[in-house]
């Protein structure tokens, strides 16, 4: 009986003792259940991860989210065994609800400032630029753009060797399906004042001696007499160049070398059209102003480099102020300047371009081998009852020639040669 109590008061105690030790354990199907905080420990960030083993892991209870491996760490210290900076938001803990569910924690997350700055390169929130941070901003800010280049300088003499600026000039191109065509750059820079021979007789002064131009045509055209028909020709001589010859932007660019200032010279509609044909592009009264700009553009595209525009032949197209008004107006919006020939007597260039503001003049005199002496005379008279006088020549080797003997004796009687651009501009009303 003895040892009968005995073994009942153990088995007494015992139950008890369990009861009590699964009363205050999870997991326990015993009494209520009680929540518990499971905070799981954040990985050290260069430790190696375990190689599971699915014989022995234990599964993860139902419902439990999966950790985020670690995110690979630059340039932190080391940490001990069981710390680590997360590299993305903490996970929130984790708490044992009643029926077995896990529920996640949400701490309470402070309110961010309404100017909180953002984030800078160093991952930091909020914080202020150093003076080393700004001293590298600026120099890592884009340099300012460089200042145009100086115009050439003005020769002591009008008929001193001078280098014309290259062209083209990028700043004075603008692309188009056609090629390069001219414009007026951002800063006011136009291809008058940029490609023009430099001259001192630019504005005319009281005193100034009166001022011979002298234009050669008939370059770069189907009738262009061969080998180099400008050599020998003085440098303050302008040219023009068509649109039709080979190497164009060769041939110009060697005339401009040799000091001569360019210019377009572009086929416009004749009386006895088509009978006699300019050309492929010839402008035309009878086409809207859309094809005959289209055509203007084809034909200002064919070289760079040169200053204005002069017409060959015209008669027609000319004396027609619905047709040459956009022309002109095209030429002022490109900075250019236009250089009527003398040839059309109904001409309507005159009206148009002082009406627009545009930089032209009428040539005072044309020019053939024929009677050069006497024309040639006749641009002088001119020269000195107005202050300035243009004459255009079809080139030839003979005009050349002849062109080089007269202006050698300029100086001596009073008169200067200058480019054409310069006699344009020296006209504008002060």
């Amino acid at each position: 009986m003895k040892a009968l109590a005995v073994a009942t008061g153990l088995v007494f105690w015992t139950l008890v003792i369990g009861i009590a030790v699964l009363a205050f354990f999870p997991g326990s199907d015993v009494g209520d259940p009680v929540a518990v905080l499971q905070i799981q420990p954040a990985a050290a960030p260069d430790a190696a991860a375990p190689e599971s083993d699915s014989a022995t892991e234990a599964p993860a209870p139902p419902g439990a989210a999966e950790p985020a491996p670690p995110a690979e760490a630059k340039g932190q210290m080391d940490l001990p065994p069981g710390f680590g900076v997360p590299s993305q938001a903490p996970q929130a803990p984790i708490v044992e609800a009643p029926t077995g569910q896990m529920l996640p924690v949400v701490p309470p997350q402070p309110a961010a400032p309404d100017d909180a700055a953002p984030p800078d390169d160093s991952g930091q929130q909020g914080a202020a630029p150093s003076a080393a941070g700004t001293q590298q901003a600026a120099l890592e800010a884009p340099a300012a753009a460089p200042p145009p280049p100086p115009p050439p300088t003005i020769p002591d003499s009008e008929t001193g060797s001078i280098t014309l600026p290259p062209a083209p000039v990028a700043e004075l191109v603008e692309e188009s399906q056609y090629g390069p065509l001219p414009r007026v750059a951002t800063d006011g820079r136009r291809p008058i004042d940029v490609y023009a021979r430099p001259s001192r007789y630019v504005v005319a002064k009281a005193g100034d001696p009166p001022r011979v131009a002298i234009l050669v045509t008939g370059l770069g055209l189907p009738d262009t007499p061969a080998g180099d028909v400008l050599k020998g020709l003085p440098a303050p001589v302008s040219v023009a160049y068509g649109a039709y010859g080979r190497n164009l932007q060769e041939s110009v660019s060697r005339a401009r070398d040799n000091g001569h200032e360019v210019l377009l010279q572009i086929p416009l509609e004749p009386n006895n059209y088509p009978t006699v044909d300019p050309g492929p592009h010839t402008l035309l009264t009878s086409l809207p102003p859309e094809e005959n700009m289209k055509r203007l553009q084809w034909l200002m595209s064919r070289y760079t480099g040169y200053v204005g525009v002069t017409n060959h032949m015209g008669e027609k197209f000319e004396a027609a102020s619905q047709s040459m008004t956009p022309v002109l107006e095209e030429l002022k919006r490109r900075g250019l300047l236009y250089i009527d020939d003398g040839s059309v007597k109904e001409s309507t260039v005159s009206q148009i371009a002082g009406t627009i503001g545009l930089d032209y003049s009428v040539v005072s005199v044309q020019i053939d081998a024929s009677n050069l002496a006497k024309q040639l005379a006749q641009l002088e008279a001119t020269a000195k009852e107005r202050g300035a006088a243009i004459g255009v020549v079809k080139a030839t080797p003979a005009t050349v020639k002849q062109l080089s003997d007269w202006a050698a004796k300029l100086q001596a009687k009073g008169f200067v040669l200058v480019p054409v651009s310069a006699a344009v501009r020296s006209q504008r009303p002060s």
